[in-house]
């Protein structure tokens, strides 16, 4: 009797923890997810929506997004990877380069004439920057790496075809390299994110843009701008901005380790090539909103192009001297990273 009567508050306990251990197993887990552009933008609906389903499937609804589209959670598109980083945001999906300079390493993958597309370039940024701008991310576990299929120019009342026309233009500058690669052709760049560019070429602040095509009618540019310059597609693509989608750290080891798999699944080199691909589709939806709007398209033909990339050399010259002064061998990461993009 007596041993009954001490084995009864053990096997409540038991029960109670054994309770408590399945309440934990079956809790779901929200993650606040940050970005910059509207919920209708190819970045939400083709990316961030899709990847947010497919992790809660695969842990069977214990993993849940709450998105936040356009700030929606405050600061600016500069400061998302701070927020991830300080856990304001769990998730965040943002342009490194938004922070000019503080992604020096990253940035081979901006430099002029790079990479060919998007699903390509994203499968061979990922190899390259956790291999060898680790130090970057510190504070943060990046999950996606992308680059979009290369920037085109828009502009509002002059076709830029040759060197010549590009002379004086003030024109968006998405990155810091995009913004010496402007100045070497001869433009006036003005750096600015995206969320800025609409209103400034409606008010005259900007001749033009540099930018993808499938944010164009995300913010209704191909209603402001008439014309569109694209480069012979037979060549490496003008230019092109990374992006990250990355989490906090602390929110990532508080997972159970079934659902850091799941995460873990979910992230990666492949990942990083189809977030490429979805960008390499939407340039086709993008550049139909120019067409539907019947604004006046050129293609600068390689003989041309060819004169850009030998007036804007300068640009990865002198990447490779600012980077070998912090400590890294300049030359050496070039080569990879051409290398990666040319696999």
């Amino acid at each position: 009797m007596k041993t009954r009567t001490l084995l009864k508050p053990l096997l409540t306990a038991m029960l109670l923890a054994a309770a408590a251990a399945q309440a934990q197993s079956d809790k779901v887990v929200t993650l606040r997810v940050h970005h910059f552009l509207p919920p209708t933008s190819n970045a939400q609906v083709k990316f961030i929506e899709p990847w947010c389903a497919k992790i809660a499937a695969e842990s069977g609804g214990r993993l849940k997004c709450q998105i936040y589209p356009a700030m929606q959670m405050g600061g600016t598109p500069a400061q998302l990877f701070d927020q991830a980083k300080d856990g304001v945001a769990d998730i965040v999906w943002t342009v490194p380069g938004y922070q000019a300079g503080r992604f020096l390493v990253s940035e081979a993958f901006e430099l002029p004439f790079m990479g060919t597309s998007g699903e390509k370039s994203s499968r061979a940024l990922w190899v390259y920057a956790t291999k060898n701008a680790v130090a970057e991310y510190k504070g943060v576990r990046p999950l996606v790496f992308h680059v979009i299929p290369g920037m085109t120019l828009h502009t509002t009342s002059k076709q830029v075809k040759t060197l010549a026309d590009l002379r004086g233009m003030k024109l968006r500058a998405p990155t810091r390299m995009a913004t010496r690669m402007l100045t070497a052709l001869g433009a006036t760049p003005v750096p600015m994110p995206m969320t800025m560019v609409s209103d400034s070429l409606d008010k005259g602040v900007i001749d033009g843009a540099m930018m993808p095509w499938e944010v164009v009618p995300t913010i209704k540019a191909q209603e402001i701008v008439k014309y569109h310059s694209e480069t012979d597609p037979a060549l490496p693509l003008m230019s092109t901005s990374t992006f990250v989608l990355a989490m906090n750290p602390a929110k990532y080891d508080s997972l159970p380790p079934e659902l850091k798999k799941v995460i873990d699944a979910n992230s990666g080199p492949e990942v990083s090539a189809w977030a490429g691909k979805v960008w390499d589709e939407a340039t086709l939806t993008g550049r139909q909103s120019g067409i539907d709007h019947k604004n006046t398209f050129y293609t600068v033909p390689a003989a041309e192009v060819q004169k850009w990339q030998k007036a804007s050399e300068s640009v990865a010259a002198d990447w490779v001297k600012e980077v070998s002064a912090k400590g890294y061998d300049g030359p050496k990461l070039l080569a990879e990273a051409r290398a990666l993009l040319a696999n």
